[in-house]
């Protein structure tokens, strides 16, 4: 299998911003549960290859998986994403992110069948699909792959600097709505027993 092929405004006058161009492939595994005999899972991020089309295919099935190839997906850096990229790189296991949906109805094939949305370098996107509470995996990204986004990275990234904080003692008090409040050691209301 080739690399993948990284480009840049700087190599490509077509080329807006760093991109590269993949294709997903997505397993059917059985699993032994009485509920839900399979499980779909992301199986692989390819370099696109001419041959693989714009359609997705199914490229096996037997008795116990199935795997198919989603090819077509545009992975792009993005300047104000800069940070994004930053948090994977900067992490243990730098990786690519995919989120995929089951189709509604079967299209592809007699049965529904796991269809990826979108592939992204960023941290950011990822947290934000995950929080909409849409299916995210994550697949290892390749060497070449971290240190392009490193180079993007330590072209686009400014770590910001730390900001002392005040101590919360100086914030003046305030309400639930946001105005002034005061707080008395006064005793106002009676209540003592005294009667």
């Amino acid at each position: 299998m080739s690399d993948f092929l990284m480009q840049s405004p700087d190599a490509d006058e077509g080329v807006r911003r760093p991109c590269m161009d993949v294709a997903v492939v997505m397993r059917r595994e059985r699993i032994n549960n009485a509920w839900q005999p399979w499980r779909w899972s992301l199986a692989d991020i390819v370099p696109q290859e001419p041959g693989f089309g714009l359609l997705p295919r199914l490229l096996l099935k037997d008795d116990n998986e199935e795997c198919w190839l989603h090819p077509g997906f545009k992975v792009e850096l993005f300047t104000d994403d800069a940070e994004g990229y930053y948090l994977n790189v900067t992490t243990e296991h730098p990786c690519f992110w995919v989120v995929w949906r089951m189709e509604e109805e079967a299209a592809l094939a007699d049965e529904p069948v796991a269809v990826p949305q979108t592939v992204t370098l960023s941290y950011h996107d990822a947290g934000r699909w995950l929080d909409a509470q849409e299916t995210v995996e994550q697949l290892a990204a390749p060497r070449n792959v971290v240190a392009w986004m490193q180079d993007f990275v330590d072209a686009n990234y400014v770590l910001e600097a730390k900001r002392r904080q005040r101590p919360q003692s100086f914030k003046p008090l305030t309400d639930r709505f946001g105005n002034p409040a005061r707080v008395s050691t006064d005793k106002k209301f009676g209540g003592g027993g005294n009667g």
